[in-house]
């Protein structure tokens, strides 16, 4: 029953196709930011004395603890990606709740920097920016237009990175039917004598519905895996785009 059984249990993988999917993905999402970046480039150029000056208005120091935060960020979630490819999933989950801890903190300080600005008048279309000149204008349009859309970013990130730690910390099953019945307790093993599958099955319509726990599946470990490393490389992405604008932004003086 084993060998019958476990085929029908199985739902094929493609890793490449997902990975190379999710490299079209950031392609379009690199592709935003570049467009971005070259019309704070093209706004710089014309006017470098008032984004000079913008920058010294801002919080460089919490700029800096922040690209601190990312980075460390990236590597718990690398470290959740390596437990994860051993079958740790207990310690897979405690580097993904690290990794969401920090974006947390990232987003935290970004608020009480906003809020900071925003309590001086200063923001896009105050009449404290407007009467200033039109380089300090769009500089401070752009400040709050790249990294709230950075921010948004980080949002998404978080929230995909919340989804993969309730996906890794529950334990799989998978219900079936089989044309036998009867209520019957089902332990599964592989060709090497290993545990596969484990669960009850009950009496149903059309046969004995199965529900079945994974006690190790490679095709279910390398299915997260594959997800985890999407999810990681998204968040890489999000890290990488704030170590453009810390300097675009805070030390261009």
């Amino acid at each position: 029953m084993t060998a019958a059984v476990l085929p029908h249990m199985e739902e094929h993988h493609d890793a490449e196709g997902s990975r190379f999917g999710m490299w079209l993905f950031l392609l379009t999402e690199i592709l935003l930011f570049a467009g971005v970046f070259l019309l704070y480039a093209v706004y710089r150029y014309q006017f470098p004395e008032d984004f000079h000056y913008g920058a010294t208005t801002l919080h460089t120091l919490l700029g800096a603890v922040n690209t601190l935060i990312l980075l460390t960020s990236s590597l718990t979630m690398v470290l959740s990606i390596a437990k994860l490819v051993r079958g740790e999933r207990r310690g897979a989950v405690a580097m993904l709740g690290a990794t969401i801890a920090m974006g947390l903190a990232f987003l935290v300080i970004k608020v009480f920097e906003w809020g900071d600005k925003i309590s001086h008048g200063i923001y896009p279309g105050s009449e404290t920016v407007m009467d200033r000149t039109a380089g300090e204008n769009i500089f401070y349009g752009l400040y709050f237009g790249m990294t709230g859309l950075h921010a948004l970013h980080v949002i998404i990130g978080l929230g995909v990175l919340v989804f993969m730690a309730v996906k890794i910390s529950k334990k799989p099953r998978k219900t079936v039917r089989l044309g036998a019945p009867g209520n019957v307790a089902l332990s599964l093993a592989g060709a090497d004598g290993s545990k596969l599958w484990e669960g009850e099955a009950d009496e149903g319509v059309d046969g004995v519905e199965v529900s079945l726990t994974y006690a190790h599946n490679e095709e279910l470990q390398e299915r997260e895996v594959t997800q985890l490393e999407n999810a990681g490389l998204y968040w890489h992405l999000v890290d990488v785009i704030w170590i453009f604008l810390f300097p675009f932004l805070y030390l261009i003086t």
